[in-house]
């Protein structure tokens, strides 16, 4: 059984409630689990449980407040359901490593400096490039201001895109060598504005001779519309004869998407693949040759 779908919809409402009390026993009453199984597998899904994740969203949209807005510390703090600015403040140190007056005056002026540079040059991203059927139709950079996790975000955006078949593509690739044989899990969080067509993650493996051993692009499961931070996966399977690993983030016709916190993993045939061709079994012999035979007989 997959849990995906009911991860994503206890995500959504936990995005949408940080300023609420959050929980575990109401959380997991609103996807109907009992606080221990759900526990379980909100952290083997996410990675972390469902407390740390309510924690580190609610100091990350906290931080976001401290860099772009005036609000006073001890309103953003109450804001986020903290007891007080002191228990704000240990809960700031540890994920940022500075008090949140710091933090904002440290990285108001960095924030401001990097704004700047980046109008007057491309913004280029350690790692990832740019590339689809338009690229120079597609924007790429690190956003600070919109961020699951930590202080930046990748973000991939239309700018001159001209027809609803153009895409592109945030995305990089890596030699396969070390995951042969494996199933691999890739998994992020993403959230989108203004979508005109769908994106998603995507995974590609190829062999030496650039043949396509396994894919997925979520197009089975697009997202369409716009939304929060959500988390999305893909798992493939990478072949003794897989020899480049290419993934990413795709954006078909206009739009925004950002995404954050990235990973691989390696896991167990229990996790069922979402390769593309899986879905499309082949027939013992040839069918419906003389076309008698419609889909609904």
């Amino acid at each position: 059984m997959s849990y995906l779908p009911i991860i994503q919809k206890t995500i959504e409402k936990i995005e949408m409630s940080l300023h609420e009390e959050l929980s575990l026993e109401n959380i997991a009453s609103f996807a109907g689990f009992s606080k221990y199984h759900f526990h379980r597998i909100f952290q083997k899904e996410v990675g972390v449980t469902v407390s740390e994740y309510v924690r580190y969203r609610r100091i990350t949209n906290a931080a976001a407040l401290l860099m772009y807005t005036d609000e006073k510390i001890l309103d953003i703090a109450f804001t986020y359901r903290f007891e007080s600015q002191e228990a704000f403040t240990r809960a700031f140190k540890k994920v940022y490593q500075l008090p949140p007056g710091q933090y904002r005056r440290i990285m108001s002026k960095i924030t401001l400096q990097r704004e700047e540079r980046n109008m007057s040059q491309e913004q280029k991203i350690k790692g990832w490039l740019l590339s689809g059927s338009h690229p120079f139709h597609y924007e790429i950079g690190i956003d600070y201001g919109v961020v699951h996790k930590g202080k930046g975000s990748g973000y991939l955006k239309s700018v001159t895109v001209e027809s609803p078949n153009e895409f592109g593509t945030l995305m990089q690739e890596f030699k396969a060598d070390q995951y042969k044989n494996k199933r691999l899990k890739l998994s992020g969080f993403i959230k989108t504005k203004g979508l005109s067509g769908f994106c998603g993650l995507w995974m590609r493996v190829d062999s030496a001779m650039q043949d396509v051993l396994q894919f997925d692009n979520m197009s089975d499961r697009p997202i369409t519309t716009d939304t929060e931070w959500n988390h999305y996966s893909i798992v493939l399977d990478v072949p003794d004869n897989g020899a480049v690993i290419s993934f990413g983030i795709l954006l078909n016709g206009h739009g925004q998407v950002w995404i954050d916190e990235l990973k691989f993993e390696e896991v167990d045939k229990s996790v069922p693949t979402t390769n593309q061709s899986a879905s499309h079994d082949l027939l013992d012999e040839p069918t419906n040759l003389s076309f008698e035979e419609s889909l609904n007989e």
